[in-house]
């Protein structure tokens, strides 16, 4: 009877710091390790984005909202890489452990649904920040980019790393192999972030198709990376905020059930 007693009030009463930032710890190790794949890789993969697309149509394509085209892309681009990283991250971290037989050494210590859900979207939000940091830092050296309104740059690039880092979560505790998980990846995360916006302005889209665009909570996070970096967007940041901050709190709500409950991830 004490036992359980200390432990209630462990879980609601007290939050177990340590554990939860060790776990967090953990994840950003294990994507420090190989730097090259998870920091180096994005930037040359953003670089030869931009020259692809410039080198392409960049010219004959004029001005996009005001800037040009190259400058337009740069914060598609930018959050487009923190995103996939994001997912990529929590996503990786949770099948790998699956698949090897060790999730347990993630579930078995005094941990509780809300910490584990908070050292991995830790994680997440690391791997999307340095990134971002990256990324941008590159714009700025190459193409001179810098950020307008840089409160909402960081608001939209934490809260479209914690949704995606959500989002990788539900995917790694569904996925019981990488084929699974490969197919989240490819054939829902890869598609609604290319058709959000990315490399277009969704005004040159025929009305139906903006309307499926405005359904989709990933032009939000982009659009509003956008507005922080140029000044400029397809819809009012507030409400993109809005939308966003919702489709987070959903996300993230199905992710701690599914922590508290041991769905898919207790024998």
């Amino acid at each position: 009877m004490t036992q359980q007693t200390d432990m209630g009030v462990r879980r609601f009463g007290r939050v177990n710091w340590q554990g939860t930032f060790t776990l967090a710890e953990r994840e950003v190790r294990r994507f420090m390790n190989v730097w090259s794949q998870t920091v180096m890789a994005p930037l040359i993969n953003a670089g030869l984005l931009l020259m692809i697309f410039t080198i392409a149509i960049g010219p004959q394509r004029g001005d996009v909202m005001g800037v040009s085209f190259m400058t337009f892309l740069a914060p598609g681009i930018l959050i487009m890489t923190v995103i996939q990283n994001a997912f990529a991250n929590t996503s990786s971290s949770i099948a790998s452990a699956k698949v090897g037989g060790n999730i347990v050494d993630t579930l078995m210590p005094p941990l509780s649904a809300g910490e584990l859900l908070v050292g991995y979207i830790l994680g997440a939000l690391a791997r999307g920040w340095l990134v971002a940091f990256v990324i941008a830092l590159g714009s700025y050296v190459f193409l001179g980019v810098g950020l307008t309104h840089p409160l909402w740059f960081v608001v939209f690039v934490t809260l479209g790393s914690a949704f995606m880092g959500g989002l990788g979560m539900i995917a790694g505790i569904f996925a019981n192999k990488f084929d699974q998980l490969s197919a989240i990846q490819n054939f829902l995360v890869t598609p609604l972030a290319f058709l959000s916006g990315t490399f277009y302005s969704i005004n040159a889209l025929p009305p139906v198709m903006q309307s499926m665009s405005h359904a989709n909570p990933f032009f939000y996070i982009i659009d509003g990376v956008r507005f922080g970096t140029l000044g400029v967007s397809d819809s009012d940041p507030w409400l993109g905020l809005a939308v966003v901050t919702f489709c987070c709190v959903v996300v993230l709500g199905i992710v701690w059930n599914w922590l508290r409950t041991g769905y898919r991830l207790k024998a």
